[in-house]
C-alpha cells in the first residue's frame, strides 16, 4: 500500500507552525480539570477492580476476570503512561505522586503501579529509546525488525500465528520487563548500540537466575509482582475459605491472561501495517520528527471517555506521540484539529478501529506484507539524542 506524499520546504515549515500553534493554545489552557479527569478514569480502573476482585471469590469466571483485567491495563496504559510522560507535571496543585519524578518511586511503587514492569526500566525504554527512534532500528519496540526471525522462518503459517497468539497472552513478562531491563542496565553501561537480534544463548540469559542480570529480574520485576498478586491479595480471602482462595488465584491468571491481550491489542498495532512507514535512517531534524510521528502512527477509534477508557488513551497515538507530555484528556481535543491539518497538507494520516489495525500488526508479524521503507528527508547526520533536544526545547518554548 503506497503512503507517498510530498511537501515543499515551505509547506513543512507552515505545517510546523502550525502544530506549535496548536500546542501552545492546548498549554495555555492547562488545568485542574485535566488531572481531576484522571482522577475520573483512575477511579473507574480502581472501581473495575473492586468489582472483579468482589466476585472473583464466588467462582472462576471470565466477567471478574475481566474487571481485574481492565483495573490492570488502566493502571498501565491511562495512569502511569501519562503521568511517567510528565503529563501533569506542569499543572499546579497536583499532587507530587502524580508527577513524574514522584509517581511508583520507592515503596509507592505497590501503590501506584504494581506491574512486571520496573518504572525506572519503562521510562528509559519507552519514554526516551522508543519516542525519539519511532520506526527506526534504534527503535527497542519496531515489531517488523524484532520479529524478522518469525517472518523469515520456514514454520507453517499456522505455527507462526499460534506463536504470535501465546505471545500476546504474554508479552508483558516474557517482552516488556526483561527488555525494558535491559535497556536501562546497557544505557548504564553505555552500550546502547547493542545488536538487536541476540544469539537465542543471550536470550535465555534473561531468565538464568544464575547470571547477574537475571537476578535482577526476578528481584525487581517477577518476585515482587508475583507475591502480591498471586499470593497475598488470594490470602486475603482466606476467611471465606479455601475454595474463595482457589477461586481468585484461579482468576487473577485469567485476568493476567486478559490483561496481556487487551494491552496487546491496543498497543503493538500502534505503529504497524503496510500504510505505516519504517524509517531506515535516523531524524535529523525537528520538523521531520513531527512528520514521522504521523506517519509512522495510527489511530484507532477516537472520542467518549468510555470508549478511551477500554482503548487506554492509545488510541490517540498520533497525537500522542506528537506531544507526549500532555493530559490525557487534551487529546480529545487535539485530535479533530490534528487530522484536519494533515488533511490541508495532504500528510497521511492513518485511523481505523483496533480490529482491522490488529489484522494488519499480524499480517506484518507473521510475514504476510511488510511495511514500506522510507529514508530521511535531510542528507544531515544527527543522533536521535540531539533531535530529542531539539524538540524538547521547542516543547518548552511553544
Amino acid at each position: 500500500m503506497s503512503v507517498a506524499f510530498t511537501l515543499s520546504a515551505q509547506d513543512v515549515e507552515n505545517f510546523t507552525q502550525e502544530l506549535m500553534a496548536l500546542r501552545r493554545a492546548t498549554h495555555e489552557r492547562l488545568s485542574l480539570d485535566d488531572f481531576k479527569h484522571l482522577q475520573k478514569i483512575e477511579r473507574w480502573g480502581k472501581l473495575s477492580t473492586l468489582a472483579g476482585y468482589g466476585t472473583a471469590w464466588m467462582i472462576p469466571n471470565p466477567v471478574s476476570a475481566f474487571l481485574m483485567a481492565q483495573g490492570n491495563v488502566t493502571r498501565w496504559t491511562t495512569i502511569a503512561h501519562h503521568v511517567l510522560h510528565k503529563g501533569y507535571d506542569k499543572i499546579d496543585g497536583v499532587p507530587e505522586r502524580y508527577t513524574s519524578t514522584g509517581f511508583a518511586q520507592g515503596f509507592r511503587r505497590f501503590l501506584d503501579w504494581n506491574d512486571w514492569i520496573l518504572p525506572e526500566a519503562w521510562n528509559n525504554e519507552h519514554n526516551r529509546l522508543h519516542h525519539y527512534n519511532l520506526g527506526e532500528a534504534a527503535d527497542p519496540d519496531q515489531v517488523e525488525l524484532n520479529l524478522e526471525w518469525l517472518r523469515n522462518s520456514n514454520l507453517p503459517m499456522p505455527v507462526r500465528y499460534a506463536i504470535v497468539g501465546l505471545f500476546a497472552a504474554t508479552w508483558k513478562p516474557v517482552y516488556y520487563a526483561p527488555n525494558t531491563l535491559k535497556h536501562l542496565r546497557s544505557n548504564k553501561n553505555n552500550v546502547l548500540g547493542e545488536e538487536r537480534h541476540s544469539a537465542a544463548l543471550s536470550q535465555l540469559a534473561l531468565w538464568n537466575p544464575l547470571n547477574p542480570f537475571a537476578r535482577d529480574l526476578w528481584l525487581k520485576c517477577f518476585l515482587p509482582y508475583i507475591m502480591v498478586k498471586f499470593v497475598l491479595i488470594p490470602m486475603l480471602f482466606i476467611p471465606l475459605g479455601p475454595i474463595a482462595v482457589i477461586n481468585v488465584w484461579i482468576n487473577t491468571l485469567l485476568a493476567e491472561i486478559i490483561a496481556n491481550l487487551h494491552s496487546f491489542l491496543v498497543i503493538v498495532p500502534n505503529h504497524v501495517g503496510d500504510d505505516i512507514l519504517l524509517f531506515e535512517e535516523a531524524s535529523n531534524t525537528k520538523d521531520e520528527f513531527f512528520l514521522r510521528q504521523i506517519t509512522g502512527s495510527t489511530n484507532f477509534k477516537t472520542g467518549g471517555d468510555f470508549n478511551d477508557f477500554l482503548h487506554g488513551w492509545l488510541n490517540y497515538q498520533i497525537e500522542h506521540h506528537l506531544w507526549p507530555d500532555l493530559p490525557a484528556s487534551q487529546y480529545q481535543r487535539l485530535q479533530p484539529q490534528v487530522k484536519a491539518l494533515c488533511e490541508k497538507y495532504g500528510i497521511p494520516y492513518v485511523q481505523e478501529s483496533v480490529w482491522k489495525r490488529l489484522k494488519k500488526t499480524v499480517d506484518v508479524m507473521v510475514g504476510k506484507s511488510s511495511m514500506p521503507r522510507q529514508a530521511a528527508i535531510s542528507v544531515n547526520q544527527r543522533n536521535s539524542k540531539m533531535v530529542a533536544n531539539d524538540v524538547n526545547q521547542t516543547l518548552q518554548t511553544a
